[in-house]
């Protein structure tokens, strides 16, 4: 299992092609069993609002996602957000391949 620190997090969904995400902590976990790789994103302290509201009103959550690592690389995949409204945050679960570009 690895997990990564994000310093950035974009989505595009719905009529957003470019959504910056807000948040105070971020971590890309990968996980690696039996050569199967499944990737996640935990997010807390998201602040907006309408935009966890968003997601938690709609069926459709997947999004294509861009996120940077506090090492400067960058990740681009497809993911489900899944919104947690009482306590701020979202999980965002990835979908298949997750690609990532060192910069």
């Amino acid at each position: 299992m690895e997990t990564i620190e994000l310093t950035a997090i974009t989505i595009g969904y719905a009529q957003h092609s470019s959504y910056k995400v807000a948040f105070e902590k971020a971590v890309l976990v990968i996980v690696t069993d039996y050569g199967d790789k499944l990737w996640y994103i935990d997010a807390d302290g998201v602040k907006d609002k309408a935009l966890l509201a968003w997601f938690g009103q709609n069926e459709d959550i997947r999004v294509q996602l861009t996120a940077k690592a506090i090492t400067g690389e960058e990740y681009h995949g497809t993911a489900y957000f899944h919104p947690n409204e009482p306590s701020f945050a979202a999980a965002i679960r990835g979908d298949g391949e997750l690609l990532r570009t060192e910069i």
